[in-house]
């Protein structure tokens, strides 16, 4: 078997540095508010990279980020949230009582051509003898429940196991036929932090130690695809939700939320272009260096989608306060992602770069 090319990755930044080896390919999905993310197309200023595959006409190409939220519930769901073995209770809102389950029949429709089908066969092909790794904080996690939702249903149950290792922190979902594994790695900063424990990481002062990552890559320095997300828990303490974003003039949230935002070329008010470049120029020196990285950017496509979060409809993992039950938009989660629903556009996206890099 022909050995897998090693890179060197150098990244040092005034946020984050990593310093050690990777194997094969390497996914970025850098989080910006909504999740992981990159560049599409020219605008504001700022530079879009594209990934593409052929369009219908055989000498043009198609941008998979360039479109708009379509109905389809004759095709999606891709899988049912109560069929899923390993669904999270942090993000099953059918479970938890949500009613209108709209929300889990949009499909992702580039503007010139369609995006690749999920096949979840192809996909465990592809991954023989390979390791799918998600690194970092719980919104990636959500993203990796969902790629274990999408292949979960083709596999029988003795052909299939999740088990967990460094005290929880490594979440591992092996399909044994394809000796392949998707894993999840609580790594919320990349780097060392007092918030590294996977259960106990909600602390009053934060501590980082941004030259400090040995600790977790270890865990997944021989991993063939990394997906990396982070930058929310960078943000945390400078966060704030405008009311605006969710079509109220006070204090509303996404609580009862139940439409999109139909506007096409729609940016939130907290996306951070100027950090979307700043990632670029990272990126583009990782490939000066030789590493083979990507950015998929699904920011802007999941800001459309402000009816796609739990709201209350979830596991509470602290009992609610008199004060809180009275008024539920005071507890209601506006950042993670309903199940089925967004993360598996995502994970469509990735599944198109796996098989169009």
């Amino acid at each position: 078997m022909k050995m897998a090319k090693t890179h060197q990755i150098v990244v040092e930044g005034s946020l984050w540095g990593i310093r050690n080896t990777f194997y094969s390919s390497l996914v970025i999905l850098a989080a910006l508010i909504v999740a992981t993310t990159i560049y599409l197309r020219k605008d504001r200023g700022h530079l879009f990279r594209e990934i593409s595959v052929p369009s219908d006409s055989s000498t043009s190409q198609c941008n998979l980020f360039s479109g708009k939220w379509v109905f389809d519930n004759e095709s999606y769901p891709l899988y049912k949230e109560k069929q899923c073995s390993f669904m999270s209770e942090e993000v099953a809102c059918e479970t938890f009582g949500r009613k209108d389950l709209s929300y889990q029949n949009w499909r992702w429709q580039p503007h010139h051509c369609d995006l690749p089908r999920f096949n979840a066969t192809a996909l465990l092909e592809r991954l023989r003898n390979k390791r799918l790794v998600f690194v970092g904080d719980s919104l990636i996690r959500g993203q990796w429940v969902s790629m274990v939702c999408l292949v979960d249903s083709i596999l029988p149950k003795t052909l299939k196991s999740m088990h967990s290792t460094a005290n929880a922190s490594l979440n591992i979902f092996r399909a044994k036929e394809y000796n392949a594994s998707i894993e999840h790695y609580w790594s919320p900063l990349l780097v060392e932090s007092n918030s590294d424990d996977p259960v106990n990481h909600r602390v009053v002062e934060r501590t980082v130690r941004v030259k400090a990552i040995e600790k977790h890559a270890k865990y997944w320095t021989d991993a063939d695809f990394l997906v990396f997300n982070t930058y929310l828990w960078w943000r945390r303490p400078v966060m704030n939700v405008l009311a605006e974003e969710w079509g109220e003039a006070n204090g509303n949230n996404c609580y009862n939320e139940t439409d999109m935002i139909t506007e096409e070329g729609y940016w939130g008010q907290d996306s951070d272009l100027k950090m979307m470049h700043v990632v670029e120029n990272v990126v583009d020196d990782l490939k000066a260096r030789g590493l083979n990285v990507e950015m998929l950017n699904i920011t802007q496509l999941s800001e459309y989608r402000k009816e796609g979060h739990p709201s209350i409809y979830r596991k509470q993992w602290y009992p609610l306060t008199k004060e809180q039950i009275a008024n539920p938009k005071s507890y209601a989660d506006c950042i993670h992602w309903c199940l089925p629903g967004v993360p598996d556009v995502w994970n469509e996206l990735l599944y198109a770069y796996i098989f169009h890099q």
